[in-house]
């Protein structure tokens, strides 16, 4: 049995293979949100603008509050599903003591990104100055789906996104699930909610 993304798989021009279109899930991450019965979400909106803007699909948004338990459920669930190829959150990056994204999406990763991190806060560097060293912005691979952790801000998002993750996601997503490119995808109970 083939996946769905077998349909959608590429080889750009550098022989290198890429899903295209992707299908993309994102998580907000924001206590005060979670709890709000009409809410706003700058960061998860703009995420999902730079996705579709390039002919991506959002297949789901989630809200959860700051909480680790509640951040990595939502994500694993995400990348647990076949019809999800990239997973991004926005929120919780910072230095605050509720700020756990970075350490509930890295509990799932099987290989860290540490370039997106390092990139991201260089791109940062010249919008807030040293302010950027306070993003622990970070990315990996779980169950072979790039996990992009953005901060909450619209900026942020729209720079990470924009600068970054669109641009490279299906390259990644193509990558990380090459090895499987044709086979049955679905034992990934492991994962499963």
């Amino acid at each position: 049995m083939t996946s769905d993304s077998d349909d959608r798989r590429e080889t750009d021009h550098h022989g290198h293979d890429t899903i295209d279109p992707l299908y993309v899930g994102i998580v907000t991450v924001s206590s005060s949100r979670a709890t709000d019965p009409d809410p706003d979400d700058p960061g998860g909106d703009t995420i999902q603008g730079c996705f579709e803007a390039e002919g991506h699909e959002v297949r789901e948004r989630r809200l959860v509050r700051d909480d680790y338990a509640a951040i990595r459920t939502a994500v694993r669930g995400l990348v647990a599903r076949q019809d999800i190829d990239v997973v991004c959150t926005t929120g919780g990056t910072g230095v605050t003591v509720d700020d756990v994204s970075p350490e509930a999406t890295a509990s799932l990763f099987e290989r860290e990104l540490p370039g997106f991190g390092e990139l991201f806060r260089s791109l940062s560097w010249d919008e807030v100055g040293t302010r950027a060293m306070a993003s622990r912005a970070t990315a990996g691979i779980a169950v072979d789906t790039p996990v992009f952790c953005l901060p909450g801000s619209k900026s942020a998002c729209e720079t990470a996104c924009e600068e970054l993750i669109v641009p490279e996601a299906p390259h990644l997503a193509g990558l990380a699930t090459r090895h499987r490119a044709g086979t049955d995808e679905s034992t990934l109970t492991e994962y499963q909610e």
